[in-house]
């Protein structure tokens, strides 16, 4: 998980200072050389973990504390804001060209999946812009590349322009973008060979196919377990080039984050999109607030209301929540959920996007093991279709049978029924507008968990007449 350790050190060092009346400047300065080590050890930039912690200092000793935060909450907002500004402060978009194609060129070194998120952008850009690109095969060098590009292209129906025969690149790529003009395609996405290291054959290849292209967009695509190193990949490519954004592959395999904290503090360029997984739907808009939200503890329910907008169907996510209001949410309703959740991603990473869940020391005791929900479904489906749509029939004979007919324990039923029973009540109270008992929720009540609380009550305040804009329209 991206950012663990760095997450777990400065939440711990602020920790110190939640909940004080008064803060002095040792205590600031404490929390601050923990917070600088954190950085180190993360691999961050040391002149921007300078920076970093001088800031901070002098926002600290220098404001006034709010009336509505402690002085500890205060330290907090300043290290969360400053943890933003270090990324970007604001999400950023792909350049648009004002005529079709937007042309957008892919650049990095070897083993970064370069040309893996050219499946996962060209993915991204047909669900939200129900967009039309072709994409051109422009790494001629590394064996199958051209092959590996076919294959995602027949995986997402995308056209691939390729020339195996074709040794000049920046002729492939004119070719490329004649048969975009005459397929009317309104994004080129260009793959590009990649080097173990940047030398001055591969920069002076990309040079020619940028002359060529005069692309609207060039993307550098950096691992991001690469860690400080990755800052200098994107300080050499920058310089020759002159990239217009970031990419970062592997995020999520990164538990320290040096990569995107310095990244954008060294370059001056965004990440745009961060990859977190092997799979084409894996790439993600990166935002800077949401990170650092992350970062301290205090979840990120933005990305994962998205993630469930993204895969849910809006229709059925009404009737279920009705069926929840009314509860009468059954099991058939229930292992639909699960199959809904689980597209969303894996349980643990949905549970630390919750405010108050992440770091939390009940919840890494707990195991989120994919088995549990092949017996949970098991289970259900071991039921008739009058028990699942009628839990209230699950008298202790059909139990029995059920436990037989799945190879569970009967004792592991009767656990997943009452939790079923409890999690629909819990449910139906909350649709009800009920939330009587949710400060017992681990993390809930803690100071993290409070402010991040506040934090996401202000951001939906402030979307809300968008929202209700973007409502009575659609009605």
């Amino acid at each position: 998980m991206a950012f663990e350790n760095l997450s777990e050190r400065i939440q711990k060092a602020l920790r110190n200072l939640t909940g004080k009346g008064k803060i002095s400047e040792d205590d600031i300065n404490s929390a601050s050389r923990e917070i600088r080590l954190a950085l180190l050890e993360a691999d961050v930039n040391f002149k921007v973990v300078k920076d970093f912690i001088k800031k901070i200092k002098q926002e600290a000793l220098g404001k006034e504390v709010q009336e509505s935060l402690n002085p500890g909450q205060q330290v907090i907002k300043i290290v969360n804001d400053e943890l933003t500004k270090m990324m970007g402060e604001s999400a950023v978009s792909l350049n648009k060209s004002k005529h079709i194609p937007t042309i957008i060129m892919m650049v990095g070194l070897q083993g970064t999946g370069k040309t893996t998120t050219v499946g996962k952008l060209a993915n991204r850009l047909m669900q939200k812009e129900k967009a039309r690109p072709l994409l051109i095969a422009g790494d001629i060098y590394r064996p199958a590349a051209v092959d590996q590009l076919e294959q995602i292209g027949d995986q997402l129906k995308v056209p691939v322009y390729s020339e195996k025969n074709q040794k000049d690149v920046a002729q492939i790529v004119q070719d490329g973008l004649r048969q975009a003009d005459k397929n009317k395609n309104d994004y080129v996405i260009i793959d590009t060979a990649g080097r173990l290291e940047i030398d001055e054959p591969l920069m002076a290849e990309l040079e020619r196919v940028k002359k060529v292209a005069q692309p609207d967009n060039i993307l550098l695509v950096v691992d991001a377990m690469t860690g400080q190193a990755a800052t200098d990949v994107a300080k050499g490519f920058d310089s020759r080039l002159d990239i217009t954004g970031v990419i970062l592959t592997k995020l999520d395999g990164d538990t320290r984050g040096g990569a995107a904290l310095s990244i954008r503090a060294v370059t001056g360029k965004p990440i745009i999109y961060t990859g977190q997984g092997e799979k084409l739907t894996d790439l993600e808009q990166f935002y800077p607030d949401r990170m650092a939200s992350r970062i301290l503890g205090m979840g990120d329910m933005l990305t994962l209301i998205e993630k469930a907008q993204q895969d849910y169907d809006a229709k059925k996510a009404e009737e279920v929540a009705e069926k929840m209001k009314e509860n009468t949410f059954d099991f058939n309703d229930f292992v639909d959920q699960i199959e809904q959740v689980e597209k969303m991603g894996p349980l643990d990473q949905l549970m630390k996007m919750i405010p108050g869940m992440a770091n939390n020391p009940q919840l890494k005791n707990v195991n989120f093991d994919k088995k549990q929900i092949v017996y949970v479904k098991a289970i259900i489906s071991s039921m008739t279709k009058e028990e699942r749509e009628n839990p209230e029939l699950l008298n202790p004979s059909r139990r029995r049978r059920i436990a037989a007919g799945s190879g569970r324990p009967v004792v592991e039923v009767n656990r997943m029924i009452k939790q079923f029973k409890q999690a629909r009540d819990m449910m139906s109270k909350i649709t009800k507008g009920n939330f009587k008992g949710m400060d017992n929720l681990p993390g809930m009540n803690s100071p993290m968990g409070r402010m991040a609380m506040r934090h996401m009550g202000k951001k939906f305040k402030k979307n809300k007449k968008k929202r209700m804009k973007v409502k009575r329209y659609h009605s």
